[in-house]
């Protein structure tokens, strides 16, 4: 059999040589005369060279005849009737490894509906209709009070919760590609406008990525998706995974979300406050575990997950906007929250734990001009006290 040739080097000419010369900044364009023909020439050559080339020689139609095959072969039941039939329900199956019973035809409808909430638009007259219905289906299985029927929520809402946050970290990642590709001149340390060769390698490593999230972008566009839509219904699956008894599943996923984290800064300032409201929730989750879980043995792994969450999310709380016209939090929420995140600092190991996170934390209230909160000083005195006391002891 003749071995198909490999696709790396189509990969590299799609992902990093074409987009240098497709998103080259305008003023590097406009600055060298050659620079704009060659641009021009070879993407009129690539453009032309899509149509003629024939379906079958394209990387992606032995892909599709493949899939095409697998889906005949192993979709589709004795019956005829495809197994599979909606994408997400496979996505819960691939991810759903506990053989504990949930894939079931109860787990499978849920997490369609969920599948489709996450797919309709807010603006939709069916969008609270399916939500609606998923919900009561949710409520119905905890009224029977049925373990099996509690499992399958926690793992049809934990799989929904993984999905969603993936396609919010995507959705900011996509609007911050956005508002940096707004045809702004990048100016270096000197005033100066960034042109040549630097700007050049930049341009090929930034937009390598920028193509690629752009692809992505295309498929999330399909959905429902916007960043505050996303957000919003990853709370209200948060807060179903706790009302399952759940709500340390969406703790830890919320913790390992660091990338999300950082580039959230990037988000318009409404999107900024609705992930605000969704550490609010999630910290106080993760503020009521420990207890019964630490006598089991526990202990050590909910204080790396604490250690975590404090970590990636601690810088976001300090340079987030909180809202102005209107606050994301009232006087007495912050207060609240300024109390959960002293007790779960107070909750991780005194010399190397603590000493991170007011770092981190210090630095962060410091440097940030424009907000006041979350004001952690008390904390931050408390463990200074602690240190010094513990420090004279040491030197008895």
């Amino acid at each position: 059999m003749m071995k198909t040739p490999s696709p790396l080097a189509p990969f590299l000419v799609h992902t990093f040589i074409l987009p240098s010369f497709i998103y080259t900044h305008k003023s590097l364009i406009r600055k060298f005369k050659l620079f704009q023909i060659i641009r021009y020439t070879i993407t009129t050559v690539f453009l032309f060279l899509l149509k003629i080339i024939p379906p079958s020689l394209k990387p992606n139609s032995n892909k599709s005849n493949d899939s095409s095959n697998n889906y005949s072969d192993t979709n589709l039941n004795n019956d005829g009737c495809d197994q599979y039939y909606y994408p997400y329900v496979k996505f819960f199956k691939e991810n759903n490894n506990k053989d504990d019973g949930t894939d079931t035809c109860i787990a499978r409808a849920l997490t369609q509906l969920l599948a489709i909430v996450n797919e309709i638009p807010v603006s939709s007259r069916k969008y609270e209709v399916v939500r609606s219905y998923a919900e009561k289906l949710m409520d119905e299985n905890l009224v029977e009070g049925n373990e099996s029927l509690r499992k399958v929520n926690a793992t049809v809402l934990s799989c929904a919760f993984s999905r969603t946050l993936g396609q919010l970290e995507l959705a900011v990642m996509a609007a911050g590609v956005a508002a940096e590709d707004d045809g702004s001149v990048v100016v270096n340390s000197d005033g100066g406008v960034c042109f040549g060769l630097n700007r050049v390698v930049k341009t090929v490593g930034r937009y390598g990525d920028v193509a690629w999230t752009r692809f992505r972008k295309r498929r999330l566009n399909r959905f429902g998706g916007s960043g505050e839509k996303l957000a919003a219904e990853l709370l209200w699956l948060a807060e179903k995974l706790a009302a399952c008894g759940s709500g340390g599943e969406a703790v830890c996923q919320w913790a390992s979300a660091s990338k999300l984290a950082s580039v959230a800064l990037s988000a318009q300032l409404r999107l900024q406050g609705s992930l605000v409201k969704i550490c609010a929730y999630l910290l106080k989750q993760a503020a009521g575990m420990g207890g019964e879980d630490a006598e089991e043995g526990n202990g050590e792994e909910l204080r790396e997950v604490k250690m975590k969450l404090l970590m990636s999310w601690l810088p976001f709380l300090c340079r987030a906007s909180i809202g102005t016209d209107a606050p994301v939090l009232t006087f007495n929420e912050k207060i609240e929250l300024e109390n959960v995140l002293g007790e779960l600092i107070s909750s991780l190991k005194h010399e190397e734990e603590q000493e991170k996170i007011l770092s981190l934390w210090i630095d962060h209230f410091t440097r940030c001009a424009s907000s006041d909160w979350p004001n952690l000083q008390l904390y931050y005195t408390r463990w200074c006290t602690t240190s010094r006391k513990l420090l004279i002891l040491e030197g008895r």
